[in-house]
């Protein structure tokens, strides 16, 4: 089986070609970021973007003949279950009108899947979207009434690692409960049982460990002091953009923050510390909602190429469960096997409703 994967970012666009499980080809295709800015929106990119991949792909010699199915990262939707959806003219409509409030390039991703599967004659899929959400009620309550907690997380690379990571063990997903950890430009810590991500934070709202990019969980009432005189964009921007290592360390880079610890600035490395301290805080309450019950605790990023932060953790949370890495990121090889799993009957397509999952309570 032949299958196209698309994953779009800011200034460019990964493409990827799987036969089976194995990568015959992938590039990431860039696309001009003043030619970008003169667009009003993202949907107006649209054309642009798509004369580029396909400039990509001649000059590469890519024949897509073949294809079995097309799939595009399903930014923008609606929060639902977990699972591999058709891309309907709904999932159209909600990606690139960011349905979920939130505007990024990954909602362009169901257009461009897409437009190569009408082109080939193929279905075209969304798997497991960010804002899946397979969240237990009483993880939805917080102190405030009205006030109810979303996850936004990981969702693709998070399952597929616990996806992979059951396989070697000769086990189903399905079967198995794990705490998966996702390290990189943003921090996604989730608790998965029985195939189903039950916990996790929402790194998109404030929650959980402070990330290169994100500030993670704060004092509410310190936040409040802090933020006389901010606006409201400069303080959301604290949640996605301008906190974690940015506000510490003027700096987003991982290796870059290394290296300031190599040459000795002892506040870099009293972050860097933090960090993965709240990290391991983060894996001790997940496995709290596991009852204890974890299988694996899995680390997946690319902060994870880091052996002395896989070391500290397996050193710290070993006794809660065996902790293995899998470092880097299996997104377009996770929106491959989807495909795969219901081309082959492994596992039914789920249909997009537009409906978010939870609505409040009663």
């Amino acid at each position: 089986m032949k299958i196209l994967t698309v994953n779009p970012g800011s200034t460019s666009t990964k493409i990827a070609v799987f036969e089976g499980e194995e990568k015959l080809f992938s590039i990431n295709v860039s696309h001009d970021a003043a030619m970008l800015s003169q667009f009003s929106d993202q949907e107006s990119q649209f054309p642009y973007r798509m004369e580029t991949i396909h400039k990509a792909l001649t000059e590469n010699h890519v024949d897509l003949t073949g294809l079995s199915a097309c799939v595009g990262r399903g930014g923008g939707l609606l929060a639902m279950e977990g699972g591999v959806y058709e891309v309907t003219d709904l999932v159209l409509e909600h990606s690139l009108h960011s349905k979920n409030g939130v505007i990024h390039p990954a909602g362009l991703g169901p257009s461009i899947a897409k437009s190569f599967a009408d082109e080939y004659g193929v279905p075209a899929f969304a798997v497991n979207p960010p804002d899946v959400d397979e969240l237990q009620d009483v993880a939805r309550i917080t102190g405030i009434k009205g006030v109810y907690r979303n996850v936004h997380l990981h969702a693709l690379n998070l399952k597929e690692t616990a996806i992979r990571h059951a396989q070697s063990m000769g086990r189903r997903y399905e079967d198995c409960n794990f705490v998966v950890c996702h390290i990189g430009g943003g921090v996604s810590v989730s608790a998965h049982k029985n195939g189903r991500m039950i916990d996790g934070y929402d790194i998109v709202g404030g929650e959980g460990p402070m990330a290169p990019t994100r500030c993670g969980a704060v004092p509410v009432a310190e936040f409040i002091e802090y933020s006389e005189g901010k606006t409201a964009k400069e303080l959301r921007a604290l949640t996605t953009r301008s906190g974690g290592f940015v506000s510490h360390l003027g700096t987003s880079d991982a290796l870059e923050v290394q290296d300031m610890i190599e040459k000795g600035n002892s506040y870099a490395k009293l972050v860097w510390e933090a960090f993965i301290y709240q990290i391991e805080k983060g894996i001790g309450a997940m496995a709290v909602v596991l009852k204890g019950k974890v299988d694996g605790i899995l680390l997946g990023g690319g902060i994870v190429h880091n052996k002395e932060l896989v070391e500290k953790i397996t050193e710290d949370c070993g006794f809660i469960a065996p902790v293995s890495a899998y470092p880097g990121e299996f997104e377009m090889e996770a929106m491959a096997a989807g495909a795969i799993r219901v081309l082959t009957g492994a596992e039914e397509p789920k249909v997009y409703t537009g409906v978010k999952v939870f609505r409040g309570f009663e």
